[in-house]
């Protein structure tokens, strides 16, 4: 998000009504790309393409702007690749290159960029940015706006889980396998489900449910049979709360 905003302000001619900026929000901007991974790599095909449109002077605006996503999975090879171009770029080319893991970034590569560290938001800056949040809710975040925008669809899933939790505080037995079906209908979302639900778990002081739904990831991480690692997790969440009534 940044490096797109940071790309049209400098490739901006005057202000925001200027042809350029105007064919940025419309994503028509010859002057403007973005190099994403090619499966599950940067190829260094990619990079020898990107160098021969980079020799091209601007079409629209006074700059060109390239910004590699996932810079980090460019090969070694890839890298050395670039590092032709990061030594002599042209005058008017801006390179962005977008890294969650630096450690895979060659030295001679980042000794010719400018770094700039993104750390993550604390959970009070992101209540301040999306008052409307759940504080439970934001600690599963991991100070991400991006997982707060991905999971604020699924908001509703984890409001459910107050309701679960109910149950095994002050439902039946019946009740814990009639009336927990977002558990066992949830596969795909199930750890960050669990993870919310240990949140909840935390606050109410039920350490040996907190316990319990870390052994649970564990069995599902394990590929043990899901329906049966759903049934060990509320069956023993079940009698650990009820115990000691």
């Amino acid at each position: 998000m940044l490096a797109r905003e940071y790309a049209k302000k400098i490739m901006c001619l005057n202000d925001e009504k200027c042809d350029s900026c105007i064919k940025f929000n419309a994503n028509s901007n010859p002057d403007y790309q973005e190099i994403l991974p090619d499966g599950k790599t940067l190829k260094i095909e990619q990079v020898r393409k990107m160098q021969e449109k980079i020799a091209e002077k601007p079409i629209i605006s006074t700059r060109k702007v390239y910004v590699i996503d996932d810079a980090d999975l460019m090969s070694e090879e890839g890298q050395n690749c670039l590092l032709k171009t990061l030594e002599e770029p042209p005058e008017y080319a801006v390179i962005i290159l977008i890294v969650s893991n630096e450690s895979k970034i060659l030295a001679t590569i980042k000794s010719r960029c400018v770094i700039v560290k993104f750390e993550k938001l604390s959970d009070s800056e992101i209540k301040t940015i999306m008052p409307n949040l759940d504080s439970n809710f934001i600690k599963i975040l991991e100070g991400s706006l991006e997982n707060a925008q991905q999971s604020e669809e699924k908001l509703e899933q984890y409001k459910s889980l107050n309701k679960i939790v109910n149950v095994i505080e002050n439902g039946t037995k019946t009740q814990l396998f009639t009336e927990t079906d977002l558990l066992y209908d949830s596969k795909d979302d199930i750890i960050s489900l669990l993870e919310y639900l240990n949140i909840i778990f935390f606050e109410k002081r039920w350490i040996n449910c907190v316990e319990i739904v870390e052994k649970t990831k564990r069995k599902i991480l394990a590929n043990n049979n899901y329906d049966m690692c759903i049934d060990y997790l509320l069956m023993h969440c079940y009698e650990a709360v009820n115990a000691s009534k």
